[in-house]
Order: C-alpha cells, then structure tokens, then sequence
C-alpha cells in the first residue's frame, strides 16, 4: 500500500500537499518532514521533485498572481464600457477566490515570506493586477460613469471584499460560486458609484 502511495508522487503532488499545509498552517508554520509525512514518503525523497520548501512556495505564488492576470486580461479582453470591464474583471477574480481558496490564502499571506529578488517580482505581479483594475475605475470615473472620489480607494475595498471570499466560501453552502461572484460584482459597481445593474 505505501509502494502504490511512493509510486504515485510526483510534482503536481508534492505541490498539492504543500499548498494544503501552508494554507492551513502558514509556510513557516509547515516543514518538509509535514508534507512528506502527508504524502507517505521519507524527507530526503521530496528532493527528487523540489529544489527547497522556497521553491515550493514560489512556484504556488507565480502560478496564482499570474492566473489572476490571465483572468483578468480575458475578462476584459474586447470589453470598452467600464461598467461592463469592471462588472467582468471582479467577476473573475471573485471566482477565483471561491474555486482557489488554498492559493488565495497563501498568497496573500505567505508572499512576503519568499526571499528577494523572487519576492519583488512577486509582489510586482500582483501590483499590475491593481494598476489595471484602478485603471479601469480611473477611465470611469473620467468618463462619467463612475463618481467615486478615490479610484485607489475604492480599487483597494473591491480587492479586499473579494480576497475575503476565500475565508469564508464553503463548496458545500447554500450560495454557489456563480452567486458569489455575480452578487460581488454588484457590489463592486456600488462601491464606484454605479448602484445595481
């Protein structure tokens, strides 16, 4: 039964119980011995798909900021109108934050603890993502449709109230991720001043 277990650690599983255990427990709060433990192997074997517990970490924090631009640029893509651009781009990224918990957790609270030049380059990747949403509040509010005084500001509370969707969000509750992320996105419109669509 262990062999089977061995034989079936790869990567993608080394990478999958890690970020189970850093989302739980925080990347300084797990050791490598807890994730080979998790996987029924020895310590020393993780080596032959893993460089560091460093790695680890940086692997889950750039595969997430840049699927959280990815996201966004198509849900923009083709997209003129900045009630429909930002009605679209907090679609997606509430959706993220309800179907990727255990990433948006640890990115959000782990990515200060990568070490330079990886953590800057990190921490650029999720600027971009609120440059480009404040970008969109910002042509808003120029032309006319948005009235909220603050762009930055209001940029930042649409972030935070969907970042917090990952605290809470249970796949086995009453309100589904469509829910979710469609009643998010009213808010969102709120919070610039548009009221509900």
């Amino acid at each position: 039964m262990t062999g089977s277990v061995r034989d079936a650690v790869t990567r993608g599983t080394v990478l999958d119980a890690a970020l189970t255990l850093f989302a739980e427990r925080g990347y300084h709060g797990t050791a490598l011995s807890q994730i080979a433990d998790a996987l029924a192997v020895r310590t020393p074997s993780l080596y032959n798909h893993m460089r560091s517990k460093q790695e680890l970490l940086r692997t889950i924090v750039e595969a997430t900021a840049q699927g959280v631009l990815d996201d966004f640029h198509a849900a923009v893509e083709g997209r003129t109108e900045p009630v429909d651009r930002l009605y679209h781009a907090v679609l997606v990224y509430a959706q993220r934050h309800a179907t990727h918990r255990r990433e948006a957790i640890v990115v959000n609270r782990d990515t200060s603890s990568l070490e330079e030049p990886d953590r800057s380059r990190m921490q650029a990747l999720r600027r971009e993502h609120e440059h480009q949403l404040r970008l969109i509040i910002t042509e808003g509010v120029a032309a006319g449709r948005f009235t909220v005084d603050s762009p930055a500001l209001a940029s930042f509370a649409i972030r935070e109230m969907c970042v917090s969707i990952a605290r809470w969000y249970q796949d086995d509750g009453p309100i589904s991720v469509a829910q979710v992320a469609r009643e998010y996105s009213e808010f969102a419109l709120s919070i610039v001043g548009v009221g509900q669509r």
